[in-house]
């Protein structure tokens, strides 16, 4: 009888290993989703990370931003590929490789990018990576380009004092 538990259990183990759930693609990012994003985040500090599968520093930014989603889950990160609606499964595969996939992640669903950049920064000209860092209050700080650990750790000691 034990036996017999310890293969049925074994047998159990063994079909869930292969039961592995699909992540969900992005969520569709189009007008109204930026203001979106700040309702669902209100009173609650978080971080913007805006990026493309066509952007070589996003790409090698990926793993540290892993990094710092793994030492730091309390802190919000929300990740925005800014691409092309048909991009879905090149993006999916970036964020699974780095092990982001399980995060909020929202894509670009209009192909009008630059009404959506307007709607997220009107003095945001597009570059990437872009980074917003949000205080619980959603005073925000922009920051265009790679970013280091020390910078990443600046920027939660300033979001996340309040």
């Amino acid at each position: 009888m034990n036996l017999k538990k310890i293969f049925l259990s074994a047998v159990f183990i063994s079909l869930n290993a292969f039961n592995i759930p699909a992540q969900a693609d992005p969520s569709a990012f189009t007008s109204g989703s930026y203001q979106q994003i700040l309702a669902a985040n209100a009173n609650r500090p978080f971080m913007l990370v805006v990026w493309s599968i066509n952007c070589s520093s996003c790409l090698k930014d990926m793993e540290l931003l892993s990094n710092i989603h793994k030492s730091r889950p309390e802190l919000k990160m929300i990740m925005l590929a800014a691409d092309e609606p048909s991009a879905t499964e090149q993006i999916q595969q970036i964020l699974e490789k780095n092990q982001l996939s399980g995060i909020e992640n929202w894509a670009y669903a209009d192909e009008n990018t630059q009404k959506l950049q307007f709607e997220i920064d009107p003095k945001w000209y597009g570059e990437l990576p872009r980074t917003y860092f949000f205080d619980k209050t959603h005073q925000r700080t922009g920051v265009s380009g790679v970013l280091s650990k020390e910078d990443y750790d600046a920027m939660f000691a300033k979001i996340l004092k309040f």
